[in-house]
């Protein structure tokens, strides 16, 4: 069984030969102590290529400046002009390798969000060739996943921001609704033109770890996500695909809703302190539903030994691989410590190579 047919079948819900073996590769950039890592990675684990087709979709009038901000951060600036009226946001962009950081969001009260309201539908359509590319380059090593951009309700959180997302959802929640049907259909009508040129059958969203415990309870997470996220996947399901969302966060209480949309493989699985799920409590969940994907907590791959990995692994495919199916390992993030590369890669090896000697 070669890595391409591995995770088909992963993603499938059929029977392995042994768990699949994955890490996100977000790796720092312009950072040459992961080289010997990628090159490990993609000799020896399944891989994804990411093609994104949120390209495919008409921007909305944006006009975008920066400005000094300190040594480490710049300020960007995006201004999004409607037909009510324009609206702001700004956000701090590191300069030393920093992930962004927003400052201020594009939605702060009802008016702003009848503003955003009033922009007409992204138009869809484009060249769709770069997705073909990607499968050539992957060849037998793994699939392509066709990133879809963030879910409605994921969406609806972010132009608001976590906090004033979470009041607004209490004080005015027929807005936030109309704010996620609006969106539901803009993805709607990507999925349906991604589908008519016969791409696929890889899909992946993300953005529900916006709406989930400890913020928002399990009705939240039910309103906001599984209701408008699983005509989606439905759509998707329908053309034969598979659907990835990657979600962080205590996930036990809302695991349910996220079988109940049709989640074929999630990520990440955090156990206690990061998280709420044992690798077991998780498996009765989603047993022949789901596939168990990021499940070895990141800062482990830099602080822990190998033994400690390789350990661990053990004791993941013990707990959860005793059907042959549904078993991706996996970090639960990309590596992410600038310069740390050779400092993560024996912990990577480890999980690595405890994976390709499974013997069933």
């Amino acid at each position: 069984m070669n890595r391409r047919e591995r995770m088909r079948r992963c993603y499938f819900n059929e029977e392995i030969d042994r768990p699949a073996v994955f890490s996100r590769i977000l790796f720092p950039p312009n950072d040459p102590s992961y080289d010997r890592l990628k090159a490990y990675l993609d000799a020896h684990s399944e891989l994804k290529l990411t093609w994104d087709a949120t390209r495919l979709q008409t921007p909305y009038p944006t006009d975008v400046s920066t400005e000094p901000y300190s040594d480490a951060f710049e300020r960007r600036v995006e201004v999004v002009h409607t037909p009510k009226g324009d609206l702001r946001k700004s956000t701090f962009i590191g300069l030393k390798g920093q992930p962004p950081m927003h400052e201020t969001y594009l939605l702060n009260n009802p008016e702003d969000a009848e503003k955003y309201l009033s922009l007409p539908l992204p138009k869809v359509g484009g060249d769709v060739s770069g997705f073909f590319a990607a499968e050539n380059q992957v060849g037998d090593k793994g699939i392509v996943n066709i990133f879809l951009g963030v879910n409605p309700g994921g969406t609806a959180a972010s132009l608001f921001g976590t906090e004033n997302f979470a009041i607004m959802s209490a004080i005015e929640r027929d807005l936030i609704h109309t704010l996620c049907e609006r969106e539901k259909k803009i993805l709607t009508s990507l999925v349906k033109f991604v589908i008519s040129k016969k791409i696929g059958p890889y899909f992946g969203m993300e953005g529900e770890e916006l709406i989930v415990p400890p913020l928002h309870g399990p009705a939240d997470s039910y309103d906001f996500n599984v209701k408008y996220d699983k005509p989606i996947i439905d759509l998707v399901h329908n053309a034969d695909g598979r659907m990835h969302i990657h979600c962080h966060a205590s996930i036990k209480k809302v695991l349910p809703g996220f079988v109940e949309m049709g989640v074929d493989v999630l990520h990440p699985f955090e156990a206690p302190p990061m998280g709420d799920v044992t690798p077991k409590e998780a498996k009765e969940i989603i047993r022949n539903k789901m596939c168990y994907e990021g499940n070895l907590q990141i800062n482990r791959m830099y602080e822990f030994k190998p033994q400690d990995i390789a350990e661990e692994v053990k004791l993941l495919i013990a707990d959860v691989f005793d059907d042959h199916k549904g078993l991706i390992v996996s970090p639960t993030a990309s590596p992410y410590i600038f310069g740390a590369g050779e400092i993560c890669f024996p912990q990577y090896k480890a999980m690595v190579d405890t994976v390709l000697a499974y013997k069933g």
